[in-house]
């Protein structure tokens, strides 16, 4: 699953509220803004603002001019291909300026709007007829008539059919007055169409109770049923129960660092009730450290928006995985929540903003986004900006690559997830993982399932090796260029897989995520009858890549004595190659032997009241993309090896 973003009557976040929560029980392409070249009558074009579905066939004639409009204009600031340039600099170990980053403040003074330019663009709006309801550092938001909005962006706005619904949107480009001289980044809002983000995990329902049957491997291949028939020539083992921290340390190298003195932020929309009880709880359960004071905090805003839209519920397993992930794998940083208002993209975008305004965190985990057919390009520069901004001090951010492979089975096209495809995140790729006796790392594969069945005799595995359920995100931009550290490492046949000029590749390094080799996680969950319980099952998706990945950077982190490690993709390509890597393939015993688990599920989620269900998951499976030696589009440069973490040292 993947998170979902709306752009329809977003609004912005309250105040954020900071809360330490009592564990007691209960081409790098310089990201230039997206105005353009002066236009007639001496206007900006910001480009992207007309969307691609706002076609003449589809045109159902002019909005009227009284319907309501919710925007907001992002500003570029200063030097918007300055902050590109600099954001750059600092996270190239090649640069002069590697490493030199700047203090929120500096950053903003640097390359912030000035109070001059919000002046103006505020100005301009209100001339315009719009009412400012909002201003940030980054953004005004206005909202007013349909004719207000069409003067000051001098469009028309039109109704469109798109998926058997009719929106607005603007008929041509929209576009600022060259007279603000390019203080206007981008405005997003003009078309209220939904695309809505989701959360990248394989999570089950939270809001009712779910558990996996069993019986369970308590490390790879510790118990097998004879019984059951063969699959690629030899009896396959039950699936794990779900890893803990233990396990995933050793895999990835941990040592004996723990993440101490470093902060790693997680976004996600709304916030679990029952996190600060459940993470204690867990991390009693399964040998991790505990929580001391401050070590789990939260920054909520004072309302939350488009509940049912989000399916706000939805999202608490998400964060309850993202915690006890990081937690386990760097079980002495620091972790702050920092929730959305909602999941569209204007809430996303704040909590973001939150963290950088305020340099909350050194590392951000974000399990999170969509696909990139719905990204549009003003959207994309207010996200880039961000990023931006976040890698000038020093900021790192890691977002899952998706959970549908290749996209084909779920939305017809081969596309990428995004914004894992922005040049200015580390795409977090996902595996299976085998851990052996002793917490021995044995293997990983490339994360693709594919499902058969028993057959009702028993006897075999019915239409073996069974259809495609789900996969690592991967693949190739066609939006993105190609950044300079993926010159030379990603193959022509990826980079150029769409033609033309090379493109962003996804994902960037990669960590376990099959749901058959995953994580156990702990949450509160409701039974039938109503009441809460809580309880532990496995879990799975790039949502618990991410914060693997990020937990391994902070123990990075702290290995250079807690020096920030920033926009981590240049350090993590120059180690491309080297004994830092798991170099993950799809048949890591060879060729031709290919590999697979057994899982038994209850029918209804819960108990054996309603049967059970026996499976193949065959593993390495993913949709048309393949991990093969060398950098692939399923796992990137591959995945933390013994030697990850100590390379770091300083």
């Amino acid at each position: 699953m993947r998170a979902s973003r709306s752009r329809a009557r977003r609004r912005r976040a309250g105040l954020a509220v900071a809360v330490t929560l009592p564990l007691a029980a209960g081409a790098l392409a310089l990201g230039t803004p997206a105005a353009g070249a002066a236009g007639h009558d001496g206007r900006d074009a910001l480009r992207g603002t007309k969307p691609q579905w706002a076609t003449q066939q589809a045109d159902r004639g002019s909005t009227a001019r009284t319907d309501r409009v919710t925007a907001r204009v992002f500003l570029a600031g200063r030097d918007a291909e300055g902050l590109a340039a600099y954001a750059r600099a600092v996270s190239d170990p090649s640069s002069a300026s590697y490493g030199k980053y700047l203090s929120a403040d500096r950053a903003q003074a640097r390359f912030g709007a000035t109070h001059e330019q919000v002046s103006a663009v505020t100005h301009w709006l209100t001339g315009a007829g719009l009412k400012v309801t909002g201003t940030d550092r980054r953004s005004i938001s206005v909202t007013g008539t349909a004719a207000a909005a069409e003067r000051a962006f001098a469009t028309d706005l039109h109704n469109y059919r798109k998926g058997g619904h009719t929106y607005h949107a603007p008929s041509r480009t929209a576009s600022a007055p060259e007279s603000l001289h390019g203080a206007v980044l981008t405005v997003t809002g003009l078309d209220n169409a939904p695309h809505m983000a989701r959360h990248h995990a394989q999570l089950p329902p939270p809001s009712q109770i779910f558990r996996n049957s069993g019986p369970f491997s308590s490390y790879y291949g510790s118990r097998t049923d004879k019984s059951l028939p063969s699959a690629y020539g030899a009896k396959q083992p039950y699936a794990v129960k779900g890893y803990t921290g233990k396990q995933l340390r050793a895999a990835y190298g941990a040592g004996a660092r723990t993440g101490k003195g470093v902060t790693v932020a997680i976004t996600d929309a709304y916030a679990s009730p029952t996190i600060a009880a459940d993470a204690r709880k867990y991390a009693d359960r399964n040998g991790d450290a505990g929580y001391t004071k401050g070590r789990l905090s939260q920054v909520l805003p004072k309302k939350y928006s488009h509940i049912k839209e989000c399916d706000a519920a939805g999202w608490y397993g998400e964060e309850t995985l993202d915690v006890e992930a990081v937690h386990a794998v760097a079980p002495e940083s620091d972790i702050v929540y920092v929730g959305g208002a909602s999941c569209m993209d204007d809430d996303l975008l704040d909590s973001l903003g939150k963290i950088v305004d305020g340099r909350l965190a050194d590392i951000v985990s974000n399990s999170w986004g969509d696909i990139e057919a719905n990204e549009t390009p003003d959207v994309a520069a207010a996200y880039d900006q961000i990023f931006q901004l976040g890698a000038v001090e020093g900021i790192g951010f890691y977002f899952s690559s998706g959970d549908n492979g290749d996209e084909v089975a779920h939305t017809g096209t081969k596309q990428v997830d995004t914004p894992a495809n922005s040049a200015w995140v580390t795409a977090v790729g996902g595996t299976a993982l085998a851990v052996g006796k002793g917490d021995k790392y044995l293997w990983e594969t490339g994360w693709g399932t594919l499902k058969a069945d028993l057959a009702a005799d028993g006897g075999s595995w019915q239409d073996f090796p069974g259809a495609f359920t789900s996969g690592a995100g991967g693949g190739t931009s066609r939006t993105v260029a190609q950044p300079f550290y993926q010159r030379g490492v990603v193959p022509n046949k990826i980079s150029k897989a769409n033609g033309g000029a090379p493109m962003r590749a996804v994902p960037d390094i990669a960590a376990v995520a099959d749901p058959n080799t995953g994580f156990l996680v702990g949450q509160t969950q409701s039974l039938p009858d109503g009441s809460l319980t809580y309880d532990e099952y496995r879990i799975g998706g790039t949502s618990l890549a991410a914060p693997v990945i990020a937990g391994v950077q902070a123990l990075a982190q702290e290995a250079r004595h807690g020096i920030a490690i920033g926009f981590a993709n240049p350090a993590i390509y120059q180690r491309y190659g080297t004994s830092a890597y798991h170099d993950v393939t799809d048949r890591p015993l060879g060729a031709g032997r290919d590999l697979a688990v057994v899982r038994v599920d209850y029918v209804n989620g819960m108990d054996a009241s309603g049967g059970t269900t026996t499976s193949l998951r065959s593993l390495g499976k993913d949709s048309s993309l393949h991990a093969v030696v060398g950098y692939d589009d399923v796992t990137g440069v591959g995945t933390p090896g013994t030697g990850y973490v100590s390379s770091y040292r300083r």
